[in-house]
């Protein structure tokens, strides 16, 4: 039983779940913002160069980096 205000302990398995949803949580966050970020360079050097192939570039290079961010920091084990 634990008792009001008390915080699990780092092997209890209240803790095991706050984990998952924070992890839930960052890995689309990581991808979403991954896209965004250079998603939104690509689109900036596209109306800087006046040309039309960065910005979904930049989308494919931020899914790619978010990727391998999130597998580097939640599929190793």
């Amino acid at each position: 039983m634990s008792e009001e205000g008390h915080r699990p302990g780092p092997g209890s398995d209240e803790s095991d779940h706050r984990g998952f949803a924070n992890a839930a949580w960052a890995i689309p966050s990581y991808i979403l913002s991954g896209m965004a970020v250079y998603g939104g360079l690509g689109w900036l050097l596209d109306r800087w160069l006046g040309t039309s192939a960065l910005f979904p570039a930049g989308v494919l290079v931020g899914l790619a980096l978010a990727l391998y961010l999130v597998y580097h920091r939640y599929g190793r084990s």
